[in-house]
């Protein structure tokens, strides 16, 4: 039950980050930031991107996907098609992975890596990305309101 919470969870977020990227009308403003919003709603698309890759695909789904995240931040102009396009992709691979696993397997220990503080289960670990995605998307949100 709680796999499949957070599965929809996942997922709703993650097509709330498709649709907040496809409404921005002008392409560019994706990119746009200024000293006060030092990061792009492009680059933040980016990192939670890279970030379900790595926390879900690889880590869960044994995936070979290799993070870059400098890159998350630093990369600039990816067309609109493109990130939709990857943020499509993500939510197949969360969703694949997340359809794989079985309610007992949210209390084994997350594998090869210890994120944050406060748990160490494949459940709180999926609870906070959850909240990380929703974080961003907040910022992403706010960023397309007053840019574009």
């Amino acid at each position: 039950m709680l796999k499949d919470s957070l599965n929809s969870l996942l997922l709703r977020d993650l097509n709330r980050l498709k649709s907040e990227i496809e409404q921005y009308r002008n392409e560019q403003n994706i990119w746009r930031f200024e000293k006060d919003i030092a990061n792009s709603a492009g680059n933040l698309c980016l990192h939670l991107i890279g970030n379900l890759k790595t926390f879900i695909g690889k880590e869960l789904g044994n995936s070979d996907y290799i993070r870059n995240r400098d890159l998350e931040f630093s990369l600039k102009n990816i067309p609109k098609s493109e990130l939709i396009s990857q943020v499509e992709e993500t939510i197949h691979i969360v969703n694949t992975t997340l359809n794989g696993l079985e309610d007992y397997d949210l209390e084994m220990e997350y594998p090869n890596v210890k994120v944050v503080e406060g748990g160490s289960s494949v459940g709180f670990m999926l609870i906070h990305l959850s909240l990380h995605l929703s974080y961003h998307l907040g910022q992403i949100n706010y960023h397309r309101r007053f840019f574009d």
